[in-house]
């Protein structure tokens, strides 16, 4: 067996409203969406270059709820990009809130963080420098202030 593809699939408190913000913020496009006739959107997927997002509405009799009612989120979706501080202007211009400013970090990105309007976590980030596992342990390890202990 082999795996094809992987997908983010986000459950948001209103996915019209998630899908707008999203094509403000992040410049995305809408691939399409299926709609109850009750208004509920029960699949929607959106194009970030080629990689696709899905989302839906709550659905509570399903147990699918949404970052915003459950009051947290235990996932960062990592967005990589030309611009880290522009896209992370943009977002927060948008709607989006500020968690961590742009910064260049000791894994070779420059990133910073956003949480969308919905409750979701964005880590957003661009290539600065190539950095081999070695080297990145060994900057992870100092920031940490020990010395580096790995599994025997």
């Amino acid at each position: 067996m082999k795996i094809e593809e992987v997908f983010a699939y986000l459950c948001v408190s209103d996915t019209a409203a998630a899908i707008d913000f999203y094509q403000r913020a992040f410049g995305v496009s809408e691939k399409f969406r299926l709609t109850e006739p009750g208004g509920r959107i029960g699949h929607a997927e959106l194009a970030f270059g080629s990689m696709t997002v899905m989302l839906c509405d709550e659905f509570p009799e399903f147990g699918i709820r949404s970052a915003s009612t459950i009051g947290a989120t235990p996932v960062s979706i990592h967005l990589h990009v030309d611009n880290a501080d522009r896209m992370i202007e943009r977002a927060v211009r948008e709607g989006a809130t500020l968690e961590r400013e742009a910064q260049d970090a000791f894994y070779g990105e420059r990133s910073g963080v956003v949480r969308d309007p919905f409750g979701h976590r964005w880590l957003i980030g661009h290539h600065i420098e190539d950095v081999d596992a070695d080297e990145m342990q060994r900057r992870y390890t100092g920031m940490q202030g020990g010395t580096e202990k790995r599994p025997d």
